[in-house]
């Protein structure tokens, strides 16, 4: 996959992927940006509801590539058309998700409000530009960074773990854990951001060599029952799910830690966390009472599965309650 630095390197990039009619998919947001591309369609929503899917499809007709421009749910509907038409896709990540490094993309059925994924998107490219994040806000800013985080953290000790994956994951967490307070403090700064956007890659390259474990299959069905911010809810269920993992990696975490110049990893994560507010499930609205059908769902997700302790539906349950 070719990786660039600079939105001016597009136009080079499609040209070297010999894309005449590429289709831009994103959302409103970014409806006055000028790019290379031959159609646009800028109806993204949060969580890819699957409807918006099929209208970007729709859009996409005749189009010989995608460019996905903007957050995690931009480039998860861009995937979703490059694998539906079997298009190169390029991105150009406008937060941290570090969705941009697999080709697995989530969507969302609102009527039934559960969340489902899919496979099969051809990356092509990968282009970061650091001026895209400046008007991210705070909260958006801190979630999806936190969202990062957990990739390097869950890709440590989740069974497909690899050497390399490890290597991109402890890079990731020293550069998001040093950045992100930094974006913070100087908003108007470039080389924060990029080096936040640095550990962004690295944590997406560690997701894509290892995967996803217990934190992130408890926000992905939060987010799919409730539409709520995936970035808020990997910074909330991450300190639990590294809380239940600690006794069976309690060396791994710690590794984790030291990445972070810390010997309190959890405490870390929390306060990272609380940069944006996230601290506890009842202040997104999540209710306490359906609680028990949440940890059952989450239970049937790949990254409950490949988690190092598996959880039952109830213990699942137990960790949403101490976040709740």
């Amino acid at each position: 996959m070719i990786v660039r630095w600079g939105i001016e390197e597009l136009e080079g990039m499609l040209e070297k992927l010999d894309a005449r009619v590429p289709v831009l998919v994103t959302s409103s947001r970014w409806a006055g940006l000028d790019l290379p591309v031959a159609r646009r369609f800028e109806g993204v929503r949060p969580h890819v509801p699957v409807a918006t899917v099929a209208a970007a499809l729709t859009a996409a007709e005749g189009a010989d590539s995608v460019v996905g421009l903007g957050g995690g749910s931009a480039i998860d509907t861009a995937k979703a058309v490059s694998a539906r038409l079997g298009l190169p896709l390029v991105s150009i990540p406008t937060t941290y998700a570090g969705a941009e490094w697999t080709p697995y993309f989530g969507m969302r059925d609102e009527e039934r409000g559960v969340k489902s994924g899919g496979a099969g998107a051809r990356l092509a490219g990968i282009v970061y530009e650091p001026k895209l994040t400046l008007d991210l806000p705070r909260e958006e800013t801190v979630g999806t960074a936190m969202n990062a985080l957990a990739h390097c953290a869950e890709a440590l000790y989740v069974e497909g773990r690899n050497e390399e994956a490890d290597r991109h994951a402890l890079a990731g967490a020293s550069l998001i854990d040093r950045h992100l307070p930094e974006v913070l403090e100087s908003l108007r700064d470039l080389p924060p951001r990029t080096g936040l956007l640095e550990g962004a890659a690295e944590a997406g390259a560690a997701l894509a060599g290892a995967g996803l474990a217990l934190g992130h299959a408890m926000a992905q069905a939060l987010g799919g029952r409730y539409g709520l911010p995936h970035g808020a809810l990997n910074a909330i269920c991450l300190p639990a799910a590294l809380r239940f993992n600690e006794g069976v990696a309690a060396q791994t975490i710690a590794r984790f830690g030291a990445a972070m110049g810390t010997e309190h990893p959890i405490e870390r994560v929390e306060e990272l966390a609380g940069l944006g507010g996230f601290r506890r499930l009842r202040e997104l609205g999540v209710p306490s009472d359906e609680l028990d059908e949440v940890g059952e769902a989450t239970a049937e997700r790949s990254g409950a599965k490949a988690n190092p302790r598996r959880a039952a539906p109830a213990e699942i349950a137990a960790l949403l309650r101490s976040v709740w």
